[in-house]
């Protein structure tokens, strides 16, 4: 798919009422995005992989990590913010040449709509037709399939990635929304709601363990957690990240800690330290197969606890 000419973007799909705004420019890289501002928040999303870079509630700090040493490049996963991993997570399991977690994160979107809901919200939605893209991504993923991708910005963050398998026979996704939370200090960051689940150990050659107690970081950890469905809670001390999901059975929890960090080169300096992933996915064992003519819809709401119903 060729890049989106902006003036285009901008007469099609931008949107302009009072403080609420959506407008599309060149980002970094040239790569083009949307910023989205209204009374309950900010966003920027890139358009290369439909990649969320910054959700900021009103009257709070940012939400999502993003590298300083991030690249921004045509075909290049930007280090932070959220990418989106699809249609497999980690390595291709039958072709090692393949991009790590699929190639819908490199990929550029097409926007479709933009809307104002009376909520004060703005929803932004993406679509990704496989049989569109180049002959290489093809080659890789030859099933007929569409994602569409969208993203409700708020005092909530929603997103809702729904796969449309358009062929004549089932397929098997893996999938996640890879997200880089900006935590402030992963010493004092505690994670809750995956007490006593059972979770594949990938430093420790997946060695299968089970939670014990909430999740505190002091080394590298790289986890797959199994059967998880439950509210998550990330709390580092100052705030705390309310995370609900559907659709999804397993979760990552990743912080590469020192020793691999200062190995990536884009993490930036003490970026691990300020940053921890926990993604909603599909993963391992918990793959998706979707039918001939189905659908599988992954969704997940962000929200601090100010914002939450009082209990």
């Amino acid at each position: 798919m060729k890049t989106p000419d902006i003036e285009q973007l901008n007469r099609k799909f931008a949107l302009q009422n009072g403080d609420n705004v959506v407008r599309f420019k060149a980002g970094k890289g040239n790569v083009p995005v949307a910023e989205i501002k209204n009374e309950q928040a900010s966003a920027v999303v890139s358009l290369q992989g439909a990649h969320l870079l910054s959700w900021i509630p009103k009257g709070d700090d940012e939400v999502i990590w993003l590298s300083r040493d991030a690249i921004f490049a045509s075909g290049k996963s930007v280090r932070g913010g959220i990418p989106v991993c699809w249609p497999w997570f980690g390595a291709h399991t039958g072709n090692s040449s393949y991009p790590a977690h699929g190639f819908a994160r490199t990929a550029l979107w097409q926007v479709i709509n933009t809307q104002q809901l009376p909520s004060g919200e703005t929803k932004i939605t993406f679509k990704l037709e496989t049989q569109q893209m180049a002959e290489n991504i093809q080659r890789m993923w030859p099933q007929s399939t569409t994602v569409e991708y969208l993203l409700t910005v708020g005092k909530t963050l929603t997103l809702k990635l729904t796969t449309f398998n358009n062929s004549d026979q089932s397929i098997t996704i893996g999938q996640a929304l890879h997200t880089y939370f900006n935590i402030g200090d992963i010493s004092n960051t505690t994670v809750y709601g995956l007490e006593g689940k059972d979770y594949l150990d990938k430093p420790n050659d997946f060695e299968r363990k089970t939670q014990t107690g909430p999740i505190t970081i002091e080394e590298e950890v790289d986890r797959v957690y199994l059967q998880t469905a439950d509210d998550i809670i990330i709390d580092n001390k100052k705030r705390k990240i309310i995370i609900k999901k559907q659709g999804s059975q397993s979760t990552i929890v990743w912080n590469p800690w020192k020793n691999v960090a200062e190995k990536m080169g884009d993490l930036g300096k003490d970026g691990y330290s300020k940053m921890l992933c926990v993604e909603s996915a599909n993963a391992a064992g918990d793959t998706i197969t979707i039918i001939a003519g189905g659908s599988h819809k992954l969704q997940v709401n962000y929200r601090l606890e100010s914002d939450c119903d009082p209990k």
